[in-house]
């Protein structure tokens, strides 16, 4: 319950899920009726190792809270080498945030296969709990 007047603040969520393997655990969470925030959205991307940093800066630029890469993992058919990749996304990334003075906590990114819908709910409450704390830390400045 919030006080008086108050609003409650679900944070917004992006989340650059790929086609072949997270999102079949992202949709399996959804078909399950698990229950996670209204306020995720998510887009699907061929390889999370494709992802073009400069899209996590425009998704928080455009209001969204986070950003959540679901990567593929060891599991990628497209990129052999598609986890190193995916991690330098996510390095690449919060450099930029950094540089335009975002936390760089706001980018998160966890391998989420395709039966991982368990994982994949946790990990959006953890984060947005994570985010509610950075708005919390942003208000108090």
């Amino acid at each position: 319950m919030t006080e008086a007047g108050a609003t409650s603040h679900r944070p917004r969520v992006l989340v650059f899920s790929t086609n072949a393997i997270s999102d079949m655990g992202i949709d399996l969470a959804g078909s399950s009726h698990m229950d996670y925030s209204s306020t995720v959205q998510v887009i699907a991307v061929p390889c999370s190792g494709g992802i073009n940093p400069t899209w996590v800066l425009h998704a928080l630029k455009a209001g969204f809270d986070g950003v959540f890469i679901a990567a593929d993992g060891p599991e990628c058919a497209l990129l052999p080498d598609c986890v190193g990749r995916t991690a330098d996304v996510v390095t690449r990334s919060q450099a930029l945030l950094k540089e335009n003075g975002l936390d760089t906590g706001r980018v998160k990114m966890a391998a989420i296969c395709s039966v991982c819908a368990e994982p994949f709910v946790n990990h959006m409450k953890q984060f947005g709990k994570a985010l509610d704390g950075l708005a919390s830390v942003a208000a108090e400045a």
